[in-house]
């Protein structure tokens, strides 16, 4: 009993040694497994990439391949199905002709006396096969020349002739332009023929492949003059929506092309007209509120006036001052720079402008400009968006550097100082409006804490924006980037 009770353990100890064993075993072939389908998608995610990073990015060039990629593919098939099935067979049954002729003149000549001339074997061949006929002294043949690279009629007649004839035999594709030479060793002589180039191969394929590659590149020429005209108001509508982003008058924009085209560019004007609208609703309101509320500004004032000068009464006027700016400051905000038009304007000048403004204030400034100055901006709102930022720079620091680059694309201006600058967590925050942080330069003249919230709404009116960096002077850096 004790011995069997052994055994039985002896044996589940085994089963379960096994099953770890499987286990185990499923485990690490499940991590190859899984290793190797990792490596497959890795390799396949980097093809994938390669080839996004190869192709064309614009429409009018994505176009193009999308026709040119399957004509080459059809045409490469035509052709090749042409080589293969026309040219091969049509080769291969005139060499086949070519050798069974010179096989015939063999056959006449072992079993037929001929002269010491041959005269009517080659008058045979000559006007009745079209082949021209004569016997060699020499009885060996000569050397092996190279052999062409791509040659249907060297490959169809080398066959043919040691399937037909079986005896040793040259041959010389490439000598003469016009004809082909073939050399058949006999048992006392060499026969050499020369036959027609065009009687053993199709000479008159490459006529297709022309006319195959003409009609390819006149087609390509229409599909390319069809797509220039298709992509040019797509061009157009992504021109007018650019300027439209950035400020500027769309002029003389209309809908045209393709009905996909016509709808987006009518969807456009439509959205357009919408928000020119509002925006001229939202003038007319605030030019409501602003003469209402100057009006009982200017009462308050009259009337603090009547009442003499005092100690009290100079509080209260100087509240009043301080309400007319804030006034000023929030209808400017909610107003924007709506009612101006972008002309071209000279930057150099204008930051040469508040160069002087800083170093009225008793700042130390410095300007640079590199690059053409005229730059298409409002200019009114413009210079207001970079004197919030000189005007913000000067009240925290001594000294200043203006610098401006203007590029192919871009319009950069750059803000330095050496003050205490933003910490990196609050450059972001500064711009909201309305938000007064201790730490934090966004308070405008007012104190209103809109003077960043107006520069960036200004350079976003523009198609740019403002960030706030680390300056080499120790302090902040405004940089403002708008599009030319």
């Amino acid at each position: 009993m004790n011995g069997a009770t052994t055994d039985f353990a002896d044996g589940g100890g085994r089963l379960r040694s096994a099953i770890g064993h499987f286990i185990a075993a499923a485990t690490a072939g499940a991590g190859a497994a899984r290793f190797v389908a990792d490596a497959v998608a890795g390799s396949w995610n980097r093809f994938a990439f390669r080839v996004k990073s190869t192709m064309p990015k614009g429409l009018y060039a994505r176009s193009l391949l999308i026709i040119i990629l399957p004509m080459v593919v059809l045409q490469s098939v035509v052709a090749f199905l042409f080589m293969d099935r026309q040219w091969n067979l049509v080769t291969r049954y005139l060499s086949s002709a070519v050798t069974q002729e010179i096989a015939t003149l063999i056959d006449v000549y072992k079993t037929y006396p001929q002269g010491a001339d041959r005269v009517q074997l080659r008058r045979i061949a000559r006007d009745r096969l079209g082949l021209v006929v004569d016997f060699l002294p020499d009885k060996q043949l000569p050397p092996s020349g190279p052999k062409p690279f791509f040659s249907q009629l060297d490959q169809a007649l080398s066959e043919e002739l040691r399937k037909e004839i079986g005896l040793p035999f040259w041959i010389d594709t490439v000598g003469r332009s016009s004809l082909v030479e073939i050399r058949v060793k006999l048992k006392d002589t060499v026969m050499r023929v020369f036959a027609p180039r065009a009687e053993v191969y199709d000479s008159n394929s490459w006529m297709f492949l022309i006319w195959m590659v003409a009609t390819s590149l006149v087609l390509l020429a229409v599909a390319i003059l069809f797509l220039r005209n298709q992509i040019r108001p797509i061009v157009r509508l992504a021109d007018a929506a650019e300027a439209f982003g950035k400020g500027r008058d769309a002029a003389n924009f209309r809908p045209r092309g393709a009905r996909e085209v016509r709808r987006a560019a009518a969807a456009f004007l439509e959205m357009k007209a919408r928000i020119e609208r509002a925006i001229e609703q939202r003038t007319t309101m605030l030019a409501g509120v602003s003469h209402d509320l100057r009006t009982v500004l200017t009462r308050f004032k009259l009337e603090l006036a009547l009442l003499g000068d005092t100690p009290e009464i100079e509080g209260i006027k100087r509240d009043v001052d301080e309400m007319a700016g804030m006034l000023e400051a929030y209808l400017s905000f909610a107003r924007g720079d709506s009612g101006e038009q972008s002309a071209p304007a000279n930057i150099a000048a204008l930051i040469e402008e508040l160069k002087l403004d800083a170093e009225r204030h008793g700042r130390s400034a410095s300007v640079a400009f590199h690059g053409r100055p005229m730059v298409t901006v409002r200019l009114a709102a413009f210079k207001r968006c970079l004197a919030n930022l000189v005007s913000n720079a000067a009240r925290h620091a001594h000294t200043i550097v203006i610098g401006g680059h203007r590029d192919h694309r871009w319009l950069t201006v750059t803000v330095d100082d050496d003050g205490p600058g933003i910490p990196a967590n609050l450059r972001e925050e500064v711009f909201k409006p309305f938000l007064r942080l201790d730490d934090a330069r966004n308070q405008d003249e007012g104190g209103t804490g809109l003077g960043l919230a107006i520069a960036r709404d200004i350079a976003r009116s523009h198609g740019g924006d403002i960030t706030l960096g680390d300056s080499p002077l120790g302090g902040l850096r405004a940089t403002v980037k708008v599009p030319v």
